[in-house]
């Protein structure tokens, strides 16, 4: 990893901690980082090259740092940790021009987390392939709807605390959710589909 781009991007996430997207300038940044446009634009095209850059390469660090898969609290707890620690600066992308690239890379960090866990989780089951992709969709987008519907509301509560709850209130029913695939599904219920 480039030591210049990872600092200009450790720049970046500060300066959206304390102004809104729209409001960062390239000149912010390199007076900031102490680096000349030149050294700016050989790493990155523009404002929006920079935020995709800085969000996989966030994402990246995410899953390679925090995922233990032990249960879903110990997946989902530290990525929501990671969000609140830079709350405001995902609150600014979020409501940029900039969203879109947020939104890919929050699917693709979920979608991560989730499929590790229900790897781990059905390793000793009779769950098809399927049925598997079925569950990672469902918690991949239960997790990332959780996670936009709190930048959405501004983050006004508890990241944190929710996922903790919610973790608390369905445990265990994911593992009773692939047993009963396990079991057989009833044939009927897929007429329709």
């Amino acid at each position: 990893m480039n030591r210049t781009k990872r600092a200009i991007s450790e720049v970046y996430w500060t300066l959206l901690e304390e102004k809104p997207y729209n409001k960062i300038t390239v000149q912010n940044i390199v007076e900031r980082c102490q680096v000349n446009r030149n050294t700016f634009y050989y790493h990155f095209k523009d404002i929006p090259d920079l935020t995709e850059y800085s969000i996989m390469d966030w994402t990246d660090q995410v899953i390679k740092n925090n995922c233990r898969f032990g249960s879903p609290i110990n997946c989902i707890i530290p990525i929501a940790q990671e969000f609140v620690k830079r709350k405001q600066a995902f609150t600014h992308i979020y409501n940029s021009s900039c969203k879109e690239a947020l939104i890919r890379y929050l699917n693709e960090v979920s979608f991560y987390i989730v499929q590790s866990y229900i790897d781990s989780a059905t390793d000793n089951t009779s769950v098809s392939a399927k049925d598997k992709a079925i569950f990672v969709r469902y918690y991949k987008c239960t997790f990332a709807g959780i996670v936009l519907d709190w930048l959405a509301a501004g983050p006004s509560y508890d990241l944190i605390e929710f996922c903790q709850k919610i973790c608390y209130v369905f445990e265990g029913s994911a593992k009773r959710a692939f047993q009963r695939l396990a079991d057989s599904f009833p044939v009927e219920i897929m007429k329709g589909y």
